[in-house]
């Protein structure tokens, strides 16, 4: 039906577009009905030039925009879901896969939502700022140890957050409004996120040497010379177990001259622990490092994931514990962290937090738990052999004994970014540039295809 029909008919829509046009253009003096009436088509016409209303060409006040370059680790799977080849291999993503190649839920986490989902009494109401009170509770228990003075004190306070990620913002927010040093220092390597989190949370970024690509081992005298001269004060980023990207951890009396050496320089540890139990199949042995500071009297900040070893990655159940020098001020740092929490994301979701409690609270839970944990760091263990063995039968150039070295999820390879480009190309194996593979992404079948890739990589590129 023609527009001058329309209007004929409904002459009151005339009336209400005159009117939402004095609201949005500017003041004028007051008009006659009829002179408004005569304006609106013009009035109307007039509203296209504003350069946040819709255009028939298409423009829009963001087309100046430039791309934005994809995650160098998430980016690894969007290339590897473009690539057709039946043997490819994805060794980038830090998620947990069967031997099958497949993403596992674990049992005891499929009860535990069973259970929760037959509970009629759940609502979906909102969650405290701080979180699930129990899942806070059950989180600083599971990693300083339901003995820890610190607990038995009330000297922690702990908040649910958002995965690690959330818990490693939220953790330095806090410390940009309230500590005395705004510098943290990273290891150098470490997770590609860790620069942009706390930068974006307002701290300053500096590294300390970590890695020695010479022995692909711990460069252990050059961290302590960098820790030796950083400010009193500064903050120290510490992987808690299974260093993300190279497998490499101190050992339990480097950790111990690392604590001495923070200690006395009045240095603020930041654990993150994004492995726990993951790494060594152990939970108490992978949070050895942290009871190590926590059993001196000191404080700490401490980032927890579920994501790996509940493999609840999706679910985004993290926690962060900040442990205090007395129950008074681990009041008043909580009331503080809500107050960070609130204006970012209000308040954590509930699913996935309950169903963390649910599998912590039950005894016969937690050991079957355990056990499918114990399994994962297991196969894991057993793709890191299967994959040396298999370079060593080969003969393949160079020492190998860093893959079994090493511990976790991941495996800092040494091989350089135009021999990860030959694997991707001739192979369509698909690994972050700088050589870190996820050995949870392998499997019996696909160890010996990775062992020629590289193999042919190292030999043909040295």
């Amino acid at each position: 039906m023609p527009t001058a029909n329309v209007r004929a008919a409904h002459p009151s829509a005339d009336r209400r577009l005159s009117t939402l046009v004095r609201h949005l253009l500017p003041s004028s003096p007051r008009t006659s009905a009829a002179e408004a009436a005569t304006a609106t088509s013009a009035d109307s016409s007039s509203l296209q030039a504003f350069p946040t209303m819709a255009s028939s060409q298409g423009s829009s006040v963001f087309a100046g925009i430039a791309q934005g370059p994809e995650d160098p680790i998430l980016g690894v799977t969007v290339a590897f879901n473009k690539d057709s080849s039946p043997v490819k291999v994805n060794l980038g993503v830090g998620a947990y896969r069967t031997e099958e190649g497949k993403p596992l839920v674990l049992n005891v986490v499929r009860r535990a939502e069973a259970m929760l989902i037959n509970n009629e009494s759940r609502v979906k109401e909102y969650l405290p700022i701080t979180g699930l009170a129990e899942f806070n509770k059950l989180s600083a228990k599971l990693i300083f140890g339901a003995d820890s003075p610190a607990i038995q004190e009330n000297r922690v306070a702990t908040v649910q957050c958002l995965s690690g990620t959330g818990s490693l913002r939220v953790g330095g927010e806090f410390l940009a409004r309230h500590y005395h040093e705004r510098t943290i220092y990273i290891p150098n390597p470490t997770w590609g996120n860790h620069p942009k989190v706390f930068t974006l949370a307002g701290l300053t970024v500096r590294s300390y040497r970590y890695y020695d690509p010479a022995t692909r081992g711990l460069d252990f005298q050059g961290l302590l010379e960098d820790l030796s001269s950083a400010p009193s004060g500064a903050i120290v980023l510490l992987h808690a177990c299974a260093h993300n990207p190279t497998g490499v951890d101190p050992t339990v009396e480097q950790w111990e001259q690392i604590r001495q050496l923070m200690r006395s320089k009045a240095l603020l540890p930041f654990f993150d622990s994004a492995y726990q139990g993951f790494a060594s199949g152990s939970l108490d042995k992978d949070a050895q490092s942290v009871r190590m500071f926590v059993a001196d009297g000191g404080e700490l900040l401490m980032a927890q994931s579920y994501a790996k070893n509940m493999g609840l990655y999706g679910e985004r159940v993290g926690a962060l514990s900040i442990v205090c020098g007395s129950a008074d001020v681990a009041g008043k740092v909580e009331s503080q962290l809500k107050l960070v929490i609130r204006p970012m994301y209000s308040n954590p979701p509930l699913h996935g937090a309950s169903i963390v409690a649910t599998i912590l609270k039950d005894s016969g839970m937690f050991d079957e738990w355990t056990m499918e944990l114990k399994a994962m760091a297991d196969r894991i263990i057993s793709m890191r052999q299967q994959l040396f063995d298999a370079l060593t039968s080969r003969g393949t150039p160079g020492d190998w004994s860093h893959i079994i070295k090493q511990i976790g999820m991941f495996t800092f390879t040494g091989l350089n970014s135009d021999q990860v480009a030959f694997m991707r190309q001739e192979f369509h194996i698909y690994m972050t540039s700088d050589g870190r593979i996820s050995m949870a992404g392998l499997s019996s079948r696909t160890v010996p295809h990775l062992a020629d890739a590289i193999d042919a990589a190292v030999t043909k590129l040295k």
